[in-house]
């Protein structure tokens, strides 16, 4: 059974760090871009960054960019999602998902494999 288990998220203050990692079982992450998404209450699912199956090519939110990294440890089958500067409005469920391109990931559409979620909170 092909599944994603997301880990890493909990309470953090504003200005705090966080690293969710986003684990494979099942199958193998090594041909698949990889996404995180986020969905606060309220609001609509949004994409937060994409890394490509190499690890080559990364994309980011506006609103994350020079806060956020993205990586990949294919041999450990799990990527990471670094997250620095937390701000109040980081708050959200966030997801990891796989499918095959990059193009794919960084459009948000055709995201065949999904995680339930791990619950950032960015609260003093």
């Amino acid at each position: 059974q092909l599944q994603l288990v997301e880990s890493g998220g909990g309470l953090v203050q504003p200005g705090g760090s966080l690293r969710l990692s986003c684990a494979a079982s099942g199958f193998t992450l090594d041909y698949y871009a990889i996404g995180w998404f986020r969905q606060a209450p309220g609001k609509e699912r949004e994409g937060v960054s994409c890394i490509s199956s190499s690890g080559g090519s990364t994309n980011y939110a506006d609103s994350v960019k020079g806060r956020f990294t993205i990586s990949r440890d294919n041999a450990k089958n799990t990527v990471y999602l670094q997250m620095n500067s937390l701000k109040p409005e980081d708050t959200a469920v966030y997801y990891c998902a796989a499918t095959l391109g990059f193009s794919r990931c960084v459009s948000g559409s055709g995201m065949p494999y999904w995680g339930k979620g791990t619950l950032v909170t960015v609260s003093s």
